[in-house]
């Protein structure tokens, strides 16, 4: 199961006189992402390098950001494959230290950067939710009601006209089954409207 992060979590690494300090974040989306590092690069003029990488949305960046190509962008998405995450930024603001480290150097400093930062952070599983909606008569609309309750689905609705309609949310891996078991309690009297 894909899982993304509580809260964020920093974590600094000096090596070889260079400073790198990391930062893993929870992330909607690659412009947010960006308004972060743009911030980031605000609030550390004096850094050699700010690199990035994302993973949210089903879609990933690898930012380099004026290291050699592949030695950090992509190492640090690699470290967020590797832990099945989503919904995740990780950020390095590296501060030259005057030694070079070389290729092999750098993907090791960015790479650990990162999973140090990512083992200090709370994991939480993605769930993933489907939206449904049903109508019943007003008689039906208390056993609904506990229905959801039991089931934990989250209501997001209620309209009162020729008669109730219900929009409600839960994890998706039980919805099909609800479904059911709430057709079945309606004795045919409850009507699916159109859903996702």
């Amino acid at each position: 199961m894909p899982q993304t992060i509580a809260a964020p979590v920093d974590h600094e690494l000096i090596i070889k006189k260079s400073r790198f300090i990391a930062c893993v974040q929870p992330m909607a989306d690659r412009a947010q992402a960006q308004a972060v590092v743009a911030g980031l690069r605000a609030g550390h003029p004096g850094a050699a390098h700010v690199c990035w990488a994302l993973l949210a949305g089903g879609l990933s960046a690898a930012v380099d950001d004026g290291e050699p190509s592949g030695t950090a962008g992509r190492p640090m998405l690699d470290v967020l494959r590797h832990q099945d995450l989503e919904g995740v930024l990780a950020t390095v603001v590296r501060y030259f230290g005057g030694v070079k480290l070389g290729a092999g150097g750098l993907v090791r400093a960015y790479t650990d950067s990162v999973a140090q930062a990512l083992l200090k952070a709370e994991k939480v599983e993605i769930i993933r939710l489907r939206t449904l909606r049903c109508a019943v008569p007003y008689a039906m609309e208390g056993m609904v009601r506990r229905e959801l309750e039991a089931a934990g689905a989250t209501l997001l609705g209620v309209a009162h006209g020729d008669d109730v309609a219900f929009e409600f949310a839960l994890a998706e891996s039980a919805a099909s089954a609800f479904a059911a078991r709430l057709g079945e309690a309606g004795h045919g009297r409850l009507r699916w409207l159109d859903q996702d």
